[in-house]
């Protein structure tokens, strides 16, 4: 089953988000998807009622991409999932973990993250 989603460029995504909080959208949840060695996937899911509305972002990877936790505040969980799991690079993010929400702090440097296919996710020491 195939998920209808619009297609959305990163450069306007927040305006997207903002427009459907206003129209009374509430935020679901996402779901992160590695495509290939080079690109990912957020696809974010909203709710109005019953219906359902879901936007689709691809970019390359290490690419980073604007947090939505300014405007949908509980978005900040599932990001943090996305980043330890495909190491997604989010900007603006209102709380982050820095990709130790599941890992081990001692890890971080080392483990694959655990969806990735294709290359281990370094992290830059603080």
């Amino acid at each position: 089953m195939a998920i209808e989603a619009e297609a959305t460029p990163v450069e306007e995504l927040m305006l997207k988000v903002v427009t459907l909080k206003e129209s009374g959208y509430r935020f679901v949840t996402i779901t992160g998807l590695e495509i290939d060695e080079d690109r990912l996937e957020i696809i974010y899911h909203f709710a109005l009622g019953l219906e359902l509305k879901n936007l689709r972002v691809r970019f390359s990877r290490g690419m980073t991409i604007p947090s939505i936790s300014p405007v949908y505040f509980s978005a900040f969980w599932p990001e943090n999932e996305v980043i330890d799991l495909l190491g997604i690079k989010f900007s603006g993010l209102k709380i982050d973990y820095h990709g130790t929400m599941y890992l081990d702090s001692e890890d971080v440097n080392t483990v694959k993250t655990p969806f990735c296919r294709y290359i281990y996710v370094k992290k830059e020491a603080e």
